[in-house]
């Protein structure tokens, strides 16, 4: 006879509610959790769409927009590039919307320019140094 593994037990889990459900009494109808799409009149952006910025943060200039490079990279950060100082910053937007970068990986900041000041904050004063990630 076969060992039971978690993945096992978990499907039969699932398995079990899923068949529970089906002899429940009708549930309240699905309500969508979609938003609905703008209409063509209004012109709204989306606020998990990161808006490009330029800016002075303590001292350090830092840059973030639309990457057009088209590197090996460039999946990683969802077409962004972000800079301090004309340097690079590596980002990474992770599943949940939220971004990372190089100088504080497990410090998921919501936008690049948070993500950006976070790197600013943590290098205190040091420079950016180029990573190669290939």
């Amino acid at each position: 006879m076969s060992r039971l593994t978690r993945r096992r037990a978990l499907g039969a889990g699932a398995a079990a509610a899923g068949l529970a459900v089906v002899g429940a009494a009708p549930a309240a109808p699905v309500v969508s959790a979609v938003p609905a799409a703008p209409s063509e009149g209004s012109r709204r952006t989306d606020p998990r769409t990161p808006q490009p910025f330029d800016e002075v943060y303590l001292g350090r200039r830092i840059q973030g927009g639309p990457s057009h490079a088209g590197g090996h990279h460039d999946h990683h950060a969802g077409g962004w590039a972000v800079r301090i100082d004309g340097r690079e910053l590596h980002v990474m937007r992770n599943t949940d919307g939220t971004w990372i970068s190089v100088v504080n990986h497990y410090e998921p900041q919501a936008t690049p320019r948070a993500i950006a000041r976070a790197a600013v904050l943590e290098l205190q004063g040091a420079s950016l140094v180029p990573v190669d990630l290939a």
